[in-house]
């Protein structure tokens, strides 16, 4: 972009165009993933469905390449993209919770945190992820699972309607009602279809939660693993625990004699009678005595913002994703050995429960096309040191590959990698590929919004 289409561009939107000459150029293109570092030719930071309908239309008639962030926390980082225009949501942060009818509208950049807190002071939730940072665009097209799934389903199960522009820069709403096919694509087919300006979502009760975590030494994972993989799908669906391989990080609730060991553990959610929880886990010792066992009541907003600091933005990430539908005796060394090789204090797999609540939907009622996943799988190579990132990736592939087998075929479209091709992406997808390709073709003949795992219009190349 010049600075005369530049400049074009700034008369047209109510938002600011930060261009590569402005000072906050490069903070503003830094996303959460610190691995990803492009120059995209200019930032249109949209404050309105006005001005994303300008900027589509807008980058259509310069013949400019568009990209859209929302949280910015996507792990290939399909935000961004060197010269092109990237369509930026953030600003587009609010939540109106409505008590009555139990939902919530929210704007198309806003956050988890941001829809916890407002929820949470009614009383209320729905499914997202585990960290609060999460753009809630991303993880609502691509599906969306967290602590209440297996009580309430996936995020996407939960949307009600949604507010899009489209590829032609015209603005729609659509639900179950109104445009039934854009919206049962929006639910599971990631950002294919049009820019997701506001989310309305049904609510759940949720308020105090019971959280906690057992650990034992990594050197236990054949056990705990067979313990888990038995105890979790028979558990009642208010309880939720994701299995974990990680290095015990420094800081409470850990002991200090265990910061810094390899581990595996489960994490815990409870939406239930809290007075059962500690209950229902009493078979935890049946692996062996944990190293460590904590759960206590917590707000569910604590829970959800549990990893932030942790994990905070500006890290180096390599991530790939499998479904499971079971965890085979074959696939316990593997866990073993990646995990007693982790390469960082960081670098994490993570298993999490995707049955209960997910299952009783059918397999074509969304674009999710793994109802019969038991568990969506993440391994993850985490590091703050750039010299460190080759590392870290390989280890994560290497893991990814041991295990590929073992799983399903495909993954979830939020945990994929941007250099897995586009067999993944129809592997992911399954035989609900085809009829995507068809709502693409009504909606984006000619893929404008390619800058994501790519479904192509049917009828193309």
């Amino acid at each position: 972009m010049d600075g005369t289409t530049l400049g074009a561009l700034r008369d047209a939107l109510r938002g600011p165009v930060i261009g590569p000459q402005d000072d906050a150029y490069d903070e503003t293109r830094a996303i959460y993933n610190a691995m990803i570092d492009r120059r995209p030719s200019a930032f249109a930071r949209c404050v309105d469905p006005a001005d994303v309908m300008r900027t589509v239309t807008f980058a259509r008639e310069h013949g400019l390449e568009l990209a859209v962030r929302g949280g910015g926390h996507s792990g290939p980082g399909l935000c961004l993209v060197d010269d092109a225009l990237t369509l930026d949501l953030s600003l587009m942060r609010w939540v109106r919770v409505d008590p009555v009818t139990r939902t919530a509208q929210v704007g198309g950049g806003s956050q988890l945190g941001d829809l916890d807190h407002a929820a949470h002071g009614f009383g209320l939730g729905t499914p997202t992820g585990i960290i609060s940072m999460t753009g809630v665009g991303g993880l609502t097209i691509g599906g969306g699972h967290g602590y209440l799934t297996r009580r309430y389903g996936l995020t996407a199960d939960n949307l009600l309607g949604a507010d899009v522009v489209l590829a032609d820069g015209t603005f729609v709403t659509t639900s179950d009602e109104e445009r039934p096919d854009l919206f049962w694509a929006l639910r599971g087919g990631g950002g294919n279809f049009g820019i997701v300006t506001s989310f309305t979502y049904r609510l759940h009760p949720v308020g105090t939660v019971g959280g906690g975590v057992t650990v034992w030494p990594v050197d236990r994972t054949r056990e705990v693993l067979t313990w888990y993989r038995d105890f979790l799908p028979a558990a009642p669906e208010d309880v939720y625990g994701f299995f974990v391989i990680f290095v015990i990080p420094p800081g409470p609730p850990f002991p200090t004699e265990l910061h810094g060991k390899k581990s595996c553990g489960i994490v815990w959610c409870c939406t239930g009678d809290l007075d059962q929880f500690e209950a229902g886990l009493a078979t935890v010792d049946e692996p062996g005595p944990p190293a460590f066992h904590f759960t206590t009541p917590m707000p569910y907003p604590a829970l959800q913002s549990m990893f932030d600091e942790l994990i905070p933005s500006g890290y180096q990430w390599y991530w790939r994703g499998d479904f499971f539908d079971r965890i085979p005796d074959a696939a316990l060394d593997v866990h073993l050995k990646y995990g007693e090789s982790i390469p960082t204090p960081l670098s994490l797999m993570h298993l999490y429960p995707i049955d209960g609540a997910v299952h009783r939907l059918g397999r074509d009622d969304t674009a999710w096309s793994y109802r019969d996943a038991v568990w969506s799988g993440v391994f993850a190579g985490v590091d703050p040191d750039p010299a460190n990132a080759e590392i870290i990736k390989q280890w994560c592939v290497d893991y990814w590959r041991e295990m590929h087998p073992h799983s399903m075929g495909g993954a979830y479209v939020n945990f994929m990698g941007e250099d897995e091709g586009q067999d993944r992406v129809r592997a992911t997808y399954r035989t609900h590929y085809d009829r995507l390709a068809q709502v693409k073709r009504v909606y984006d003949p000619d893929n404008f919004f390619h800058h994501n795992q790519n479904i192509k219009p049917a009828g193309t190349v």
